[in-house]
């Protein structure tokens, strides 16, 4: 599956906002406003002004509708929601090119809020995902005590966890240790 860099840019922006909310032991990672405007800063999300509270209600309420669109059982809800968040976000599609990246559409209109801003550039690349037939890439880690979100990119769509380095290899150690003790026992 071919994604464009703008678009990929944009789901791991979704990614990224949705897996710091709370969930399990986990706390909320956007808290205040110093971590939003570091999620700002760590996912690149250009064109933001001051940010304020306002913004910080916004964007943790979109937290929430883009965890909608990863739970849609179906690409017709997933499409739903998605229209329901670019409408809200006021779209205004502008071809740019900025900051050493070639030329790319941003989807807010100028002077959008982050929020707005998120909601029309994730809520098109999550668009993009749908149309291309793909819904089922979009997934929660399949570790029991995980849950974090993740577009799966593999060719085969074979991606179980959120990351293989953590959450695969500790599942996979507690299967290998389970079936030792049980041919040792």
């Amino acid at each position: 599956m071919l994604i464009p860099h703008d678009t990929r840019i944009a789901l791991d922006a979704v990614v990224g906002l949705m897996n710091t909310a709370p969930q399990g032991d986990r706390v909320d990672e956007l808290e205040d406003l110093p971590a939003l405007r570091a999620f700002v800063r760590n996912h690149d999300i250009s064109g933001v002004g001051e940010l304020d509270e306002h913004d910080l209600k916004a964007v943790r309420e979109l937290r929430g509708r883009f965890a909608a669109v990863f739970a849609a059982p179906e690409a017709r809800i997933a499409a739903t929601l998605i229209n329901q968040l670019v409408a809200a976000a006021g779209t205004t599609p502008q071809l740019t090119d900025h900051d050493g990246y070639d030329w790319h559409v941003h989807y807010f209109a100028p002077g959008a809020s982050v929020a707005d801003h998120l909601g029309a550039d994730c809520g098109m690349a999550l668009a993009f995902i749908v149309v291309a037939g793909e819904q089922e890439r979009l997934r929660r880690c399949e570790a029991p005590d995980c849950g974090r979100a993740f577009v799966d990119l593999s060719r085969n769509r074979s991606r179980r966890y959120c990351d293989s380095r953590t959450c695969g290899n500790r599942l996979h150690v507690a299967a290998y240790r389970a079936r030792r003790k049980e041919a040792a026992g």
